[in-house]
């Protein structure tokens, strides 16, 4: 997030960018799948302990309408590959994705995480290793040119960060870092890697995923959408003008932003049962903090806990958003209620106000949309994707 820069309005993404789904399979093909894209949290995915993988374990997931295994070697190695048998193409761990089966396929069933030793494809029974290599195919000893090792799964992009675990479609990819760039040093203080989850719901939000970060990186909007966010943070309610005659200077997402008096955390009641994360500073023990590591994690960090959401674009017009509360784990067993509402609440106003956007933007009498200044964060999606289209060879249409 970052403070508005500009005095005067500035052009949104155009149209076609949130409603129309070949513009959302090349965004997808081109931009999602060559991107670091974030997949959950390592413990919670089923793959370890907080920040610490264990072994020999197997999770599978969604990213960019693929289906991935996300497995772990004997030696806690973290690895990543295509559900793709290398034989015939059947999937190795069956998996009926949001968009390949069909958005109306889901919800769907996951496969849960488990214990693996090795990947059996059940169709012929070629066997891989946790590192994707092929160890066996039945009756292919002594065929012509087969070399087994020629045969692996298809390797893809793996890295963990925070406790999250992120993956690129391609491999290639500039390493996680670079993606990540100055978020680790603006979130040194909260023990991002070993929290847990003390509550998770998940969304189908009736909205471009673009529609969600864009409303997630402004509170422009939040003395209307969110009363009782903006009672808890007053500076919200002035969708983003801390002071006046600036032109627009908004808040400070760096320092944070203060609660009102008496209140130091995301809650109804702006307290917890919990206690502030040691190692924080002074200012991070009483304000709000946020973050959006592109392309699909949102990051909100108060002083006890740390509101993680995860986008899955499933079509031009629908995205998963999955949402969890971070704790310390000593403190997971306390009462998560007082703040779990207050997120549910606020994340269903965004929701409801993100579809309003989403259907207005279908129409025919919708041909482009505006920043203005206090929205200047937002336009750090149009900065992200944009580049992107034009490196894979994409004119965007946008003026």
């Amino acid at each position: 997030m970052s403070t508005a820069s500009s005095a005067r309005l500035e052009p949104a993404l155009d149209r076609h960018h949130y409603v129309d789904p070949a513009s959302f399979e090349v965004e997808r093909r081109d931009v999602l799948a060559r991107s670091w894209v974030c997949t959950g949290r390592l413990h919670e995915l089923g793959l370890g302990h907080p920040g610490r993988p264990e072994p020999h374990r197997l999770a599978v997931v969604e990213v960019a309408g693929e289906s991935v295994l996300l497995t772990t070697g004997g030696d806690g190695s973290l690895h990543a590959h295509a559900n793709v048998c290398r034989h015939r193409g059947s999937q190795v761990v069956p998996h009926v994705v949001g968009v390949g089966g069909g958005v109306e396929a889901w919800p769907h069933q996951v496969p849960a995480p488990r214990e693996a030793h090795a990947l059996r494809c059940a169709y012929h029974s070629w066997t891989y290793g946790c590192d994707g290599s092929l160890l066996r195919a039945p009756h292919a000893d002594g065929l012509d040119g087969f070399d087994p090792a020629a045969f692996g799964l298809h390797r893809l992009g793996v890295a963990t960060w925070g406790g999250f675990v992120f993956v690129a479609l391609d491999p290639a990819v500039p390493p996680l870092a670079t993606e990540l760039a100055g978020v680790p040093a603006r979130t040194a203080r909260y023990p991002l890697p070993e929290l847990v989850s003390a509550w998770h719901e998940t969304y189908d939000v009736r909205a471009n995923w673009k529609v969600v970060a864009e409303n997630y990186n402004e509170c422009y909007h939040c003395a209307g959408v969110h009363p009782e966010l903006t009672r808890l943070v007053p500076d919200f309610g002035r969708g983003g003008h801390v002071t006046s005659g600036t032109g627009g200077a908004g808040l400070d997402w760096d320092a944070g932003i203060p609660h009102r008096d008496g209140a130091w955390t995301f809650s109804f009641s702006g307290t917890s049962p919990r206690t502030p994360f040691p190692g924080l500073d002074d200012a991070e023990r009483t304000r709000h903090k946020g973050e959006l590591v592109y392309p699909n994690l949102l990051l909100s960090l108060a002083a006890e806990h740390a509101a993680a959401f995860v986008l899955t674009p499933l079509a031009a017009d629908r995205t998963r958003v999955d949402v969890d509360v971070l704790v310390a784990p000593a403190e997971a067993h306390l009462e998560v209620a007082d703040c779990a509402g207050f997120w549910d609440l606020v994340n269903r106003q965004d929701w409801a106000v993100c579809e309003s956007v989403q259907r207005g933007m279908s129409s025919r009498f919708y041909s482009g949309g505006w920043y203005a200044p206090m929205e200047d964060a937002s336009l750090d999606i149009r900065r992200w994707l944009l580049p992107r289209l034009a490196a894979a060879g994409h004119g965007t249409g946008d003026g």
